[in-house]
């Protein structure tokens, strides 16, 4: 199964610029959409159900119109779909479209920026540990596969600049902390698997030509819990493909 994540910054926006000529063509069987920043009834109809793909299945903030949302285009049919993670705080945003499969779960989530104030520090780490916890516990039935925009470079290597943003969200040590615990956890960057090196990224300022001089961050990733590692035949990032401030990755699994 071949399985994509891209944060498009706005779904509306990205029609605009080529995406369906890039998802028509990308090959996936699952594509993950983060910071959808719509309603389904604000869409069109040929772009809220794309016709290469078979189910399509949106969640959307209930709190603030144009924030958040996440959304997937399938063909393989899911057993079930949820929305949300168990605690009611982080219900309402629009941030988790969870997929069942026969061999794994598949969860498409926009983890939360903890930028804006301590408070949303605080909510970015109480999500991540609420996460883990649902994860966890569904992991006693199958395997779990989580992609979506995390919001935390883990490593040095994994942004351009390190050191000048050590005191920031998105590389503090608490949020790094948490990556680690949990990969602790039993949970594995794929992208590492076939790819040690440093100078990849999916996430660049619109500011400062970022971009073109590939001062970027690793943000988004797939994680697979380690019963499947193996199972990885591929993990990959697309930073040709423009569109956003992120670029699509994806992930490969055997099933």
């Amino acid at each position: 199964m071949i399985i994509y994540s891209w944060n498009v910054n706005g779904y509306r926006a990205v029609i605009k610029k080529n995406f369906r000529d890039w998802l028509d063509g990308c090959g996936g069987d699952v594509v993950m959409l983060q910071e959808t920043k719509a309603e389904p009834d604000q869409i069109d109809a040929d772009n809220r159900e794309p016709d290469s793909y078979s189910n399509h299945y949106w969640n959307w903030s209930k709190k603030k119109k144009g924030y958040s949302g996440v959304a997937c285009f399938t063909n393989p049919e899911p057993l079930a779909v949820t929305t949300g993670l168990p605690d009611d705080r982080f219900q309402d945003e629009g941030r988790v479209l969870h997929l069942e499969y026969p061999d794994f779960h598949l969860f498409n989530i926009y983890f939360p920026n903890g930028q804006m104030s301590d408070d949303r520090l605080a909510f970015k780490m109480g999500f991540y540990d609420c996460f883990l916890e649902h994860a966890q516990a569904l992991r006693k039935d199958k395997p779990i596969v989580v992609g979506g925009d995390f919001n935390t470079a883990h490593t040095e290597i994994d942004l351009k600049n390190p050191k000048a943003n050590s005191d920031r969200s998105g590389f503090l040590p608490e949020e790094r902390a948490w990556l680690d615990k949990f990969i602790d956890h039993g949970y594995v960057d794929t992208f590492r698997l076939f790819e040690e090196g440093p100078h990849h990224y999916s996430w660049w300022s619109y500011r400062f030509n970022a971009r073109k001089n590939n001062a970027g961050w690793r943000i988004d990733y797939f994680f697979v819990s380690d019963e499947l590692k193996d199972k990885v035949v591929r993990a990959w990032i697309e930073p040709e493909v423009m569109g956003s401030d992120h670029c699509p990755i994806g992930v490969e699994i055997e099933v």
